[in-house]
């Protein structure tokens, strides 16, 4: 997912990618997790059942408990890069071309140092699912092109998926996560509550260029 706009003409400071991760076994459940606390939302508030809440619809306790009932599960991990246009010495030419560079420099800073890589000589099939809306046509095959040739000394292997976020709630949890993050640099006061609440060792926050381990949660 990714928050902000990377176009050359926009004026917006910070564009940032992310979502979370998680392994196999506990992918089912989160996005069941999110489900049931996405479906009493939509209740709560007279909503249609297949509508779609936005982050920027839910208040900042509604997202304190869904991240609550989420962070315990010891394989989920929160992750986004948050990309300072400020500190760039050249402007984005092509949106799509450096959306690709940012879901890698995402895996590379926010990812893999989770996984331990040196400690695991098992080959690991990432499966990475996008909302379809950020890509143009043309453009759906280049990013696990690109990140295969990127990563060719590992012996891992990308397989890019894409979805409505409509209809899939993993990717609406993603859309939660990063623009909780894009927040936190644009204006910490939309959810300085909700970032305290979050516990550290669930996720990986980081700025681009000035590239630190975490941003501290606040």
């Amino acid at each position: 997912m990714k928050v902000g706009s990377i176009h050359k003409n926009s004026k917006t400071r910070y564009f940032a990618v992310g979502g979370y991760f998680c392994y196999d076994e506990d992918k089912m459940k989160i996005k069941a997790i999110y489900k049931r606390e996405n479906l009493k939302l939509k209740k709560e508030k007279n909503l249609k059942l297949e509508s779609e809440i936005k982050s920027y619809d839910m208040t900042e306790d509604e997202k304190i408990k869904i991240f609550n009932k989420i962070q315990d599960i010891e394989s989920f991990h929160g992750c986004v890069k948050v990309f300072d246009k400020k500190y760039m010495k050249k402007e984005i030419i092509d949106s799509n071309i450096f959306f690709n560079y940012a879901v890698k420099v995402l895996i590379q800073d926010c990812i893999l140092p989770e996984l331990n890589l040196q400690e695991n000589n098992e080959p690991i099939n990432f499966i990475i699912s996008i909302d379809n809306r950020n890509i143009r046509v043309g453009e759906l095959n280049n990013l696990e092109t690109y990140l295969k040739t990127e990563f060719c000394i590992y012996n891992d292997d990308f397989k890019i998926t894409y979805y409505d976020s409509k209809t899939n709630y993993g990717i609406q949890l993603a859309d939660l996560t990063v623009n909780t993050f894009y927040n936190s640099y644009k204006d910490i006061s939309i959810v300085k509550n909700l970032v305290k609440e979050l516990k550290q060792k669930n996720f990986r926050v980081s700025l681009f260029p000035r590239n630190g381990r975490n941003k501290k949660l606040i």
